[in-house]
């Protein structure tokens, strides 16, 4: 494959609004695919098929812990490609608008469930079900 394949593979990765917003999601640093399913209000499995085209592209990482999967964005340059087309859509700096940009309600991954928890002062712990 010769550089301009490589680019067009790139490029076709930040092809979809989904892909944008997950990417924006992940500009903070690692989050897992139940945050990611809460923040934008979409499916698993959905949100899984555009993490495998971000994956190919080598865009994001993916780590496993327990139940959980985690991705990271593992290249910083493609935030300045993604606020440079942003910022020539809205004419000045953009942002990749999200549902909503914060610790969704709906996330119970250890991550959320622990910064929850720290602000009321305990630990909630996952109720089984038999």
């Amino acid at each position: 494959m010769d550089s301009s394949e490589k680019i067009a593979v790139f490029f076709k990765a930040l092809m979809h609004p989904v892909r944008l917003q997950i990417l924006a999601i992940l500009r903070d640093g690692e989050e897992c695919v139940c945050h990611m399913e809460a923040t934008l209000g979409l499916r698993q499995a959905y949100i899984s098929q555009h993490l495998a085209v971000l994956r190919e592209a080598g865009l994001v990482s993916v780590r496993r812990e327990g139940w959980n999967i985690y991705y990271q964005a593992i290249k910083a340059g493609v935030f300045d490609i993604i606020d440079a087309a942003a910022g020539m859509i809205t004419g000045g700096k953009g942002e990749i608008e999200l549902p909503g940009k914060y610790r969704p309600r709906g996330c119970a991954c250890p991550k959320c469930s622990l910064e929850r928890s720290t602000k009321v002062g305990k630990i909630d712990m996952p109720q089984r079900t038999s």
